[in-house]
């Protein structure tokens, strides 16, 4: 062996011997990181190993009915999460979906409904007398009225015959009290505060809306006594009846028409409410055709009246029964009038409830109404 073969054997044998220790090396180094690799999975199978456990214990994240439904939505999710992460294929595919919408929990609160700044109301029916009464302002706390209460007498003579007093004209006064109505509400400070609404706004409307019923229903039948008096209950308003027992009758309806003077009927107004309506409307003669045509003929519109006399509803006048008084019928601008002291006021009290934290929001409207002149309006009873 030459010297030169010596030499390049040598080269070959420390380039082997270099190449090794590098890879001894690298195996050494593959072999720490894999250790760190394997502590790492151990920890992270012990810590899914707790998920599981909490999820599954009572009181905490677990199905224990005394726990509310969003704790157990969590178990559920940290089951699936835990589920997920080992690669088990037990898994739904709902399981999968972690943020969705149909929890509020698992998302449904990262989706809100839109916040309408509005209240859905239902609609609040009132007797509209108002609209054909006679209406009054005062400043003072009633008013009194001269009426005549008994009319003047003409006789007949001759051109030199002797002339005598005749009967001379006699007054009374009508008297007209205005009365109190009122509502009180209250609200806690933080609610006036923090309302998404114009609360104020909002209860003076209520209170508006309210009075209309209140007085409504009084001018309708109230008794007289710290409220208006109805000219339902007016003991001096006369009627006539039905000719039935239990129903109305176009008989009734007729007779009613007629018995007001002439004058009051010309401006007279029928006053019902809809059921009763409803009763009329279907009234049959004996070919059964309906007695009211005008309001199913829709060539030419016509206004809604009763014998050529129009009508309002009223939903506080009496049902059809025996003995009940279902319809009135009259000039209601000479026979009832109402009387306006003051409007509707409304007063913010933020002292006397303070204790509680509360504001007192109240109200008050001074309002009167009476019959003054009785033979204006005329009931239909329902009897025999």
């Amino acid at each position: 062996m030459t010297a030169q073969e010596v030499h390049q054997m040598q080269t070959a044998f420390a380039a082997f011997k270099t190449a090794n220790d590098s890879a001894q090396a690298e195996f050494k180094a593959l072999g720490r990181e894999n250790a760190e690799l394997k502590e790492r999975i151990e920890r992270i199978q012990n810590h899914l190993d707790e998920i599981e456990v909490k999820a599954s214990r009572r009181g905490s994240f677990g199905d224990g009915s005394d726990i509310p439904s969003y704790g157990r939505n969590h178990s559920a999710h940290a089951k699936a999460f835990a589920a997920v992460l080992r690669g088990k294929a037990d898994v739904t595919p709902e399981q999968y979906k972690l943020l969705h919408t149909g929890s509020d929990t698992a998302g449904g609160f990262l989706a809100p409904l839109e916040y309408v700044q509005d209240i859905l109301k239902n609609i609040v029916e009132f007797s509209p007398i108002r609209s054909i009464a006679s209406v009054r302002t005062t400043s003072r706390a009633g008013v009194q009225i001269p009426k005549r209460t008994t009319t003047a007498a003409a006789q007949w003579v001759e051109e030199l015959g002797t002339r005598s007093e005749t009967t001379n004209p006699a007054f009374g006064m009508a008297e007209l009290r205005s009365h109190e109505a009122y509502a009180l509400v209250k609200v806690s400070k933080a609610e006036v505060e923090d309302s998404a609404f114009d609360l104020e706004a909002f209860l003076r409307a209520e209170f508006a809306e309210q009075f209309g019923v209140a007085e409504g229903l009084s001018f309708v039948s109230g008794t007289g006594v710290g409220q208006p008096e109805g000219f339902m209950t007016n003991a001096s308003v006369a009627s006539v009846v039905s000719g039935s027992a239990s129903a109305i009758t176009a008989d009734g309806l007729i007779s009613l028409y007629f018995e007001p003077k002439s004058a009051y009927a010309e401006q007279a107004y029928w006053c019902l409410n809809r059921a009763t309506l409803r009763a009329i409307r279907t009234l049959k003669d004996g070919a059964g055709q309906y007695l009211w045509q005008a309001g199913l003929q829709a060539a030419t519109p016509r206004p809604a009246t009763i014998l050529d006399r129009p009508y309002v509803i009223a939903p506080d006048m009496p049902d059809i029964a025996a003995n009940a008084y279902p319809v009135a019928f009259g000039d209601f601008r000479r026979g009832y009038t109402i009387l306006d002291r003051t409007g509707v006021e409304v007063m913010v009290d933020n002292i006397t409830s303070k204790a509680t934290g509360s504001v007192e929001f109240s109200a008050r409207k001074r309002v009167g109404g009476q019959v003054v002149i009785a033979e204006a309006i005329k009931k239909l009873k329902i009897s025999t």
